[in-house]
């Protein structure tokens, strides 16, 4: 089955963007102001106060201001019906209450993920693991070669077609540099092989994938995207950036061949990925149809272990918003609303910005500042759509000039429809203005932000991208709260694992790789880390009545942790286990 001819539109893929990869390689806004529930879910028994399962002998982190702590819980039917002191609970013990002691465990509520890529995950677990130490092995173009080499040998990749690679990271490899087509001929001149970016947002082809998907010296640049070339030539070196990476995806899908339960494993695969690190609710942030389609059969098959909120392209699908998206879920799967990508990566340096990056890449002129993804024109008209038709929007813009015009075409289209409760997103948001953030307190438009940056790329962003004074405020998460705006904090997944402790220390420590301190002044707390990641999670997705915190009537959605996040050194909240995820009252993950 080819895959990507079923499901991709290369007519508009060329306003594709991060997210693509797994799109590509294997599937070739609310509607109402109701709080979400699932299709079937029982309500609470009514004939009887007793309790399916009561937790005792844990510390409980309701993170509800008016109920911080709490002795114990009770859960009935997958809500929690009890939350209080002990003995008040326990009088809801029945003879098939299952009591459960936490012998000292920390109780939280579980983590919701404000931005990520379930099905891209996925992905990347099942192909070469190219990422860079804490995370992977490879920190050198010979260990890249080597891991290619090993998964290029395995029968998957002789199934596929291709040899495929997922997360290098030019600025964690010894040689500073992103690898060439040479340096993949290196491993096979007589197989294709494409490798991703960790970033998500370029890629490497040997010279027999670049002749696979038909790039040569004469191929152009597309709109919102660059053909690197050798040095004093027009041929291709093999790095592909933006939208000439996601059209060669676009040829890799006609070509890799997978069976039709690759897709639904892929979903499986991701979601049980999300539950190991505490994570009950998750995004596909970035899907094309085909995707949505994968994730629902394979919800249908069997519901998700978690919940899954569906963000579809827009730009690839402008007529996504008669879909049906809904805050009612279905077998843990919801479409809540739509995605555009208005420009690159700042590690990558492909984000568009106002001023020009502190060291250009090579062969670019001393001005060079990236680019966007969309012309003006596309953008209004895009934009507008979703505030017609009132479905959440979330946006990915990292570069200032490009959140200048996420901010215009809201602007614009909040003159023409309103304003209302949307909940406008901006994705990521790296070098966000101050003055940027007034605008989007006014326009209502959520900061979800991505403080895992200043450990991954902090010292990268300081030294190479846009140097000391603009790095040291990529996402700043504090002078959103300032504003009194919700802030979040997202892990990007497949981008850096989604690891729920782990994002809460960036956030709260803004250490970099060489353990530098960068922008102290937008350091959180543990407590607003920690809110980032849950209360504040659910409230940009519109579910703040049914997750996000502790209290009765919610979901009984928990994340069982090793340590208390708001007690420990901060330091060390980075190392702080998950032993066990709940949803709704069942364990989906015990270590």
């Amino acid at each position: 089955m080819y895959l990507g001819e079923a499901f991709l539109m290369p007519r508009r893929l060329f306003l594709l963007g991060a997210g693509s990869f797994a799109t590509a390689v294997f599937m070739g806004g609310r509607a109402d102001a109701s709080s979400p529930q699932q299709d079937g879910q029982s309500p609470l028994a009514q004939a009887t106060p007793f309790a399916d399962a009561i937790y005792i002998n844990g510390t409980v982190i309701t993170v509800n201001d008016q109920q911080p702590t709490a002795e114990a819980v009770a859960v009935k039917a997958g809500k929690i019906i009890a939350v209080g002191d002990r003995r008040t609970v326990e009088a809801l013990k029945g003879e098939s209450t299952q009591v459960i002691d936490l012998n000292g465990k920390i109780m939280v509520p579980g983590f919701i993920d404000p931005h990520g890529h379930v099905f891209q995950q996925g992905l990347a677990a099942v192909v070469a693991d190219l990422l860079p130490p804490p995370d992977g092995p490879i920190d050198s173009i010979a260990k890249l070669q080597d891991a290619l080499r090993t998964w290029g040998s395995q029968p998957v990749a002789a199934e596929l077609g291709w040899i495929i690679g997922n997360g290098y990271d030019d600025a964690q490899l010894q040689e500073q540099r992103h690898p060439t087509r040479a340096d993949l001929d290196a491993v096979s001149t007589d197989r294709p092989i494409l490798i991703v970016h960790q970033s998500g947002h370029l890629g490497v082809l040997n010279s027999k994938g670049l002749e696979q998907v038909g790039i040569t010296a004469t191929t152009s640049n597309p709109q919102g995207g660059v053909i690197r070339r050798q040095a004093d030539s027009d041929e291709p070196d093999g790095v592909l950036e933006e939208n000439a990476f996601y059209l060669a995806l676009s040829t890799v899908a006609k070509t890799a061949q997978v069976g039709p339960e690759a897709p639904l494993n892929l979903v499986r695969k991701g979601t049980e990925i999300y539950a190991r690190y505490g994570f009950t609710t998750a995004q596909e942030g970035r899907a094309i149809k085909g995707v949505y389609e994968a994730i629902r059969s394979a919800a249908a098959q069997a519901p998700l272990p978690i919940d899954v909120a569906v963000y579809v392209d827009y730009a690839a699908h402008p007529d996504a918003h008669t879909w049906g998206v809904s805050q009612t879920y279905t077998n843990r799967v919801r479409l809540a609303g739509v995605k555009m990508t208005f420009d690159g990566s700042p590690q990558g340096r492909t984000a568009w910005l106002s001023q020009p990056y502190y060291q250009v890449p090579e062969g670019q002129p001393a001005d060079y500042r990236g680019y966007g993804v969309y012309t003006e024109e596309q953008a209004i008209e895009l934009v507008s759509s979703a505030y017609q038709h009132n479905v959440q929007l979330i946006s990915h813009a990292n570069g200032d000039a490009s959140i200048d015009q996420f901010i215009m075409t809201a602007r614009k289209a909040t003159e023409k429809y309103g304003s209302g409760d949307r909940r406008s997103v901006l994705i990521h948001g790296q070098t966000v203005r101050e003055d940027q953030l007034d605008a989007m307190k006014e326009l209502g438009i959520f900061p979800a932000l991505f403080p895992a940056h200043v450990f991954y790329w902090g010292d990268w962003h300081r030294e190479v991208t846009i140097g000391p004074e603009r790095a040291a405020r990529i996402s700043p998460t504090r002078s959103a709260l300032n504003r009194d705006m919700k802030v979040t904090i997202h892990t990007d997944s497949p981008v850096v694992l989604p690891h729920a402790t782990r994002t809460m220390w960036s956030a709260v420590n803004r250490r970099t790789r060489t353990d530098f301190v960068l922008g102290a002044d937008q350091c959180l707390t543990p407590l607003e880390a920690l809110k980032a990641l849950t209360l504040w999670a659910a409230y940009q997705h519109f579910e703040e009545d049914q997750k996000g915190s502790i209290e009765v009537g919610k979901l009984a959605d928990f994340a069982i942790l090793s340590d208390n996040p708001l007690t420990v050194d901060p330091m060390t909240i980075r190392d702080i286990e998950v032993l066990e995820t709940i949803k709704e009252g069942t364990t989906i993950y015990k270590r």
